[in-house]
Order: C-alpha cells, then structure tokens, then sequence
C-alpha cells in the first residue's frame, strides 16, 4: 500500500503506457460529471487554440513517431 500522495504519483509513472492510461481513464470517470463537464470543455477549447496556431503557421506539426523517438532517448522533441 502506497503511504502518501508522491508514491502514488511514483508508482502510477512507473507502469506501462497501457496501464496509466486505463488509470487515467478511471481517474476521470471517477470525477462529478460536473467536474467532468468542464474538463472535457477546457480539452476542447485547448483544441481549438492549437488548431489553430497550427493553421496560422504559428507551430509546426511533427509525427508522433518522431516525438516518441526523441522521448525514448530522453530528448525533447
């Protein structure tokens, strides 16, 4: 049994891709659909505003395998 807030965050960081994400999925499913609500409308919003950076040429897109590549050898993409 993990004893305090940190080693929840610890152990959560150390499973596996699949399993955090499932975690997350619980996590947010746990919330008050009200909490839930406002959530998936700030998602959505955030969205929108990198749409449309991205349509602008403020960014540029990168693949994601190539993001994944970087990460994987602990370098920002």
């Amino acid at each position: 049994m993990v004893s305090n807030r940190r080693d929840v965050f610890d152990a959560a960081l150390a499973l596996p891709d699949v399993d955090r994400t499932e975690l997350i999925e619980r996590l947010l499913d746990s919330l008050d659909p009200a909490h839930r609500e406002q959530i998936d409308a700030a998602w959505a919003e955030e969205a929108e505003r990198r749409l449309a950076a991205l349509e602008r040429g403020d960014v540029k897109a990168v693949a994601g395998e190539a993001v994944l590549r970087s990460l994987s050898r602990g370098q920002r993409p």
